[in-house]
Order: structure tokens, then sequence, then C-alpha cells
């Protein structure tokens, strides 16, 4: 793209609230179209977002099947925003959402038409974060979860879930956000199948183990076994009595 039509972005930190369309992909092309609308009237709902959008510090960016926002003010900005969506969700029993966050580097360019296109870190891990939840879930990394548990007030609303691996063999932490009133307290499906599969290799080495320790108690019985009776040939052989062993 030519220089004189594009604004460069420097690379900076940014936190992004990624958002996806649960089962978007099973809608019609007019139901994708009113589920696309419904979800933009729902996020202008949010403070947080008319806040960052009012003092230009938000990039929103068009996904296919959700968006992402990137806010550039502070960590809790994201949560926030999250957290108000979850609650306008109340009003839309038909649209369900599942949302990741994250901070990290972003840079991109802006384009004559105002469009804004970002890559980095911080973009592909929010969506990668994201991708581990279900309906109604709202899910932090590890690093913006670490960041919001400096404030008390945050605190009851963070459960880790433990880390899990993505993309290129990558391994991220992740923490629900929850309370009685937003976000889905259910562990995610991903996170239930890797539960299950740990409990299967916990009892597979647990089995493993037992095995083994049965067959060296075993072989030790065998072994004690063959030596007494070489010693009992011994003492027969040199004439010794076998009441000595």
């Amino acid at each position: 793209m030519p220089a004189e039509i594009k604004k460069e972005i420097q690379l900076e930190i940014a936190h992004v609230l990624f958002i996806d369309i649960v089962g978007y992909s099973k809608r019609s092309i007019n139901e994708q179209r009113a589920a696309i609308d419904e979800l933009n009237q729902v996020v202008r709902t949010s403070e947080q977002f008319q806040k960052a959008e009012a003092s230009d510090r938000l990039i929103k960016i068009p996904t296919g099947d959700g968006m992402a926002l990137v806010f550039y003010t502070s960590p809790e900005a994201p949560v926030q925003c999250a957290i108000e969506i979850s609650r306008t969700l109340k009003e839309h029993p038909h649209l369900q959402l599942r949302m990741g966050v994250h901070s990290g580097p972003v840079s991109g360019v802006i384009d004559v038409t105002g469009r804004a296109n970002l890559a980095g870190a911080g973009l592909n891990m929010a969506n990668r974060v994201m991708s581990r939840g279900d309906a109604g879930h709202i899910l932090l990394s590890k690093r913006i979860a670490e960041d919001l548990s400096e404030y008390e007030h945050w605190r009851p609303f963070l459960h880790d879930l433990g880390s899990c691996e993505v993309k290129h063999g990558v391994r991220i932490g992740v923490v629900s956000l929850y309370n009685n009133e937003v976000g889905n307290p259910r562990l995610p499906k991903k996170f239930q199948a890797l539960k299950q599969r740990r409990t299967q290799v916990h009892w597979a080495e647990a089995t493993i183990a037992a095995t083994t320790s049965r067959a060296m108690a075993t072989s030790a019985q065998r072994t004690w076994v063959r030596c007494f009776f070489s010693a009992w040939n011994f003492f027969g052989s040199c004439g010794l009595p076998t009441s000595l062993l």
C-alpha cells in the first residue's frame, strides 16, 4: 500500500477483547447478518466502549463471525466491557457469545477509508484464549488476570483454569471470569477434555507403577528362593548342617 494512503501505527501494548458469535457458521446468510447487527447493538450499549470510542482510544475490527475491540486505555477496560456485554445479553437470549481478553503488542495500518487492520501477539493471543471457551464464557489470559488480581474487587471474579496447549505447541494460562451475574461458571469443554486426558494419564501411570512394583517384588522373591536353594546345595555338598541357613 502506498505510503500516502496509510497511517502507520507503532508497535505498542494494547488491551484486546475478542468476541465470537457461537454457532455463526450454522446460520443462514440472513441470520448471520441479523446476528452481526444485534452484536453491534449490544456492544454499543457498553459504557466502556462508548468512553474509549469518544476519546479515540479504541479500534474496532470486524472478524466475520464477531469482532475484536482494541483498547488503548487500561487492562480493566476490555474486561469491564465484556462484563457489560454479558449483562446486556440477558435481553438477547438468541445471541450467544464467547469472549477472550489479553494484553500484548499490536501493530498495523489504517487506510484512507479509516478501516483499522491490526496484527501482533496481543491480537492473536486474545483470539486463542477466546477459542478455549464456550457460549457465555469470558476467558482471560494469565497475564491480564494477574494485573487484575492486584485489585481486591476483581479477585472474586477470577477462577484459574490452569494451562492448555494452543497453536504451534504454545502453552497459555487461562482464567475464567464469572460470578452469579456474569460469565459462565461451567468448565469449558476443551478443559473438560484436557482434565479427562490427564486423569487417564495419571491412572495409566499409577497402573504401570503398581505393575512394576509387583514385578520387582516377584523378581526379588524369586532371587531369594534361588539364593536359598543354592546355599542349601552348597552346604549339603560340603557336609555342613543345613540348619545353619
